[in-house]
């Protein structure tokens, strides 16, 4: 096991509809020094490529690419919105995401200063179910004609589709834990060997 898949064997909660509660370290209360592990292997596993700029989604994602830009020297964050505000202003770009964990259909936007065509992105979620949030961002980043560098996920459910789609796109995705079941009777969580 890895330093993360310890961490959700001990403190993650399978919950049932699916659901893996992980708000005691990742989502919630965050742990800087787990985050701070988490972008040292992100900055590993995409050794080598030219990333300028992070994109995630709010809010859960925020922080996991913040401390990861420390691993990426002169990277910028830039996460997606999930409301448009009056402090917004400006072109936008725009998609249609639905959520698995709140079950609603939320358009998120970034504004179209902040990436562009001469963009190296990386996209970062904590979570990878379905794929819907991802596919947002992957939109968004085609939008402003960046190039993807790759695709970081902090946990995904390999029993779901989300990881197989984006990997029939040709997108490099790299997750640090892929759970292929998870038993909420039990609580039991089956990781995929990587």
């Amino acid at each position: 096991m890895n330093f993360l898949e310890q961490r959700i064997a001990k403190e993650g909660i399978v919950k049932p509809g699916n659901v893996l509660k992980v708000d005691s370290f990742l989502n919630h209360q965050m742990d800087i020094k787990l985050f701070d592990e988490i972008g040292a292997e992100f900055a590993r596993r995409f050794e080598g490529t030219n990333i300028n700029k992070i994109l995630t989604i709010e809010a859960s994602g925020i922080g996991i690419a913040a401390i990861t830009a420390l691993h990426f020297p002169g990277a910028k964050v830039v996460f997606a919105k999930k409301t448009k505000s009056i402090n917004l202003d400006g072109e936008m770009f725009t998609a249609e995401v639905e959520s698995f964990t709140h079950k609603n259909v939320n358009h998120v936007i970034v504004s179209k200063k902040f990436i562009n065509a001469d963009d190296h992105i990386l996209l970062i979620d904590d979570f990878l179910a379905n794929g819907c949030a991802m596919m947002g961002l992957i939109q968004i980043a085609n939008q402003a004609g960046a190039s993807i560098e790759g695709i970081g996920i902090v946990i995904e459910k390999g029993f779901q589709q989300g990881g197989q789609i984006i990997r029939n796109l040709g997108y490099k995705l790299e997750s640090l834990a892929i759970i292929d079941a998870m038993d909420a009777n039990t609580g039991g969580i089956t990781f995929r060997k990587q």
